[in-house]
């Protein structure tokens, strides 16, 4: 392609702009210089992390801590039933994972600290106590693995399964590089958001097409454009470099370029290439497509996969069970056993780390089940059960875990810990350990100012 003037180049900026990589281009993280990253002090079992990202506060009581003894406005009415650990029983929606609770580490004392959904969101993502105006500001965890590894077998550092939530009202976006840049925040398979509030009810289309809609250029767009535009997008930074010899402006389109013509991405992004009972044992869901398109991303090489199920166009907040009458909610037990719902993500989950141990992956793939808090121990008078920032479950496997662990223990309401209690600052910096991130590590904001890597925290002791 002939060489163009730096004027004429400028002014065609609208040839960049051609769907996803436009989003790739603004959005897509991870592709840094390795003088950018900070290498591990002590090496880390797990090499890839897949976050489970249960946005909008999943029952504790309904599914790894039930209390059969409580009174029945606070144990509802699912059975408890026994898991492979003996005394340790989780509610019968979550019967798969109950037979795989040895290769769980499981954390009973969670606690958030707030019963505020933004806030306790942000914390959970960033492991970082914020407060009500930073919940934009403070990259998330996987921003961080991606600033210090980097991309990896072409993939971006931080990827988001679909990565379209926008909870609200008003909608916000709590999927952010924050203060280390935007270049940072996951590249989001689903593309841009259908609906930027999750109050606008539309439907998606297949889940399939849905999780590839971030790797899907406008029609008309093939290969052979592609790379006449990659090649004048380097133009243009070649150019750009000789006006101001610092600039790095281009570096992620050249990333987010090599992905879109990559075909090895292509191919981990189509789950028609499983077999019907690889499916099946996940769910025909979208939690469960979720999963295997997650387990398929780090079987290529994907370092770090974020699994967004929570705010659904469909069904509104997931896990926000007050059961208000806008929300058109069942009662919450009820909810619990349908396959959107805890059961379905019980058969998914399950399903993903039986998979990733079968095919040798599990060793060295750290999954990680987070929410932002648990529920009310007392279910109200619309069957719900509200915010409680007190306690709530979550669970580590694979990439180094103790599996076959319950640490702490709450009272006999599921109200409050009776042990030690785990902020979200822990639950980061075990999975920074699980890396082999060094909790040392001092961060470069995008103003160039030293950040410590996690102000506060330290792993949970018993999970690695």
């Amino acid at each position: 392609m002939p060489t163009l003037p730096l004027g004429p180049l400028l002014a065609r900026r609208d040839l960049l702009r051609f769907g996803a990589v436009a989003t790739a281009a603004s959005a897509v993280p991870g592709w840094v210089s390795a003088a950018a990253r900070s290498p591990a002090a002590h090496p880390g079992t797990a090499k890839s992390v897949i976050l489970l990202w249960m946005a909008g506060g999943v029952t504790h009581i309904d599914s790894f801590d039930p209390k059969p003894d409580a009174p029945a406005e606070i144990r509802g009415t699912l059975k408890a039933i026994p898991t492979k650990l003996p005394g340790v029983r989780f509610t019968e929606v979550m019967s798969d994972l109950a037979k795989l609770a040895d290769r769980l580490a499981l954390v009973r004392t969670f606690a958030a600290g707030t019963d505020d959904h933004f806030v306790g969101q942000a914390r959970a993502l960033s492991g970082r106590r914020t407060n009500a105006v930073q919940i934009t500001t403070e990259p998330n965890v996987g921003a961080v693995v991606s600033k210090l590894r980097g991309s990896r077998a072409g993939f971006p550092g931080y990827i988001a399964v679909p990565g379209t939530t926008r909870p609200g009202p008003p909608p916000k976006n709590m999927f952010v590089g924050g203060w280390l840049g935007e270049q940072y925040a996951p590249f989001p398979t689903g593309g841009r958001p259908r609906n930027e509030d999750f109050t606008a009810q539309v439907r998606e289309s297949s889940e399939e097409e849905f999780n590839q809609q971030g790797l899907s250029p406008f029609a008309g767009l093939d290969d052979f454009r592609l790379a006449d535009r990659r090649g004048l997008r380097s133009q243009l930074d070649a150019r750009l470099r000789a006006v101001d010899a610092t600039a790095a402006v281009g570096d992620q389109y050249h990333g987010a370029f090599d992905m879109l013509l990559s075909a090895a991405v292509r191919r981990s992004l189509d789950l028609s290439r499983e077999p019907e009972r690889v499916r099946e044992r996940y769910g025909r869901t979208k939690i469960g497509a979720r999963c295997l398109l997650a387990r398929r991303l780090v079987e290529a090489g994907a370092g770090f996969v974020m699994v967004d199920y929570g705010y659904d166009p469909e069904y509104g907040n997931l896990w926000d069970n007050h059961n208000a009458p806008t929300q058109n909610h069942p009662p919450i037990c009820e909810m619990a056993t349908r396959p959107y719902h805890l059961a379905g993500v019980d058969r998914a989950a399950a399903a993903l780390i039986e998979d990733l141990e079968a095919r040798g992956l599990l060793g060295e793939t750290l999954v990680v089940f987070l929410t932002e808090f648990g529920r009310t121990p007392k279910i109200n008078s619309n069957g719900g059960r509200d915010h409680w920032g007190a306690a709530g479950s979550i669970f580590f496997a694979g990439g180094g875990t103790n599996g076959g662990r319950v640490i702490g223990a709450t009272d006999t309401r599921g109200a409050y810990p009776t042990t030690p209690e785990y902020g979200a600052w822990h639950a980061a910096a075990t999975v920074y350990a699980a890396l082999g991130i060094d909790a040392a590590t001092v961060l470069t904001d995008r103003e160039g100012r030293t950040v410590p890597l996690l102000p506060e925290g330290r792993p949970i002791p018993g999970v690695l």
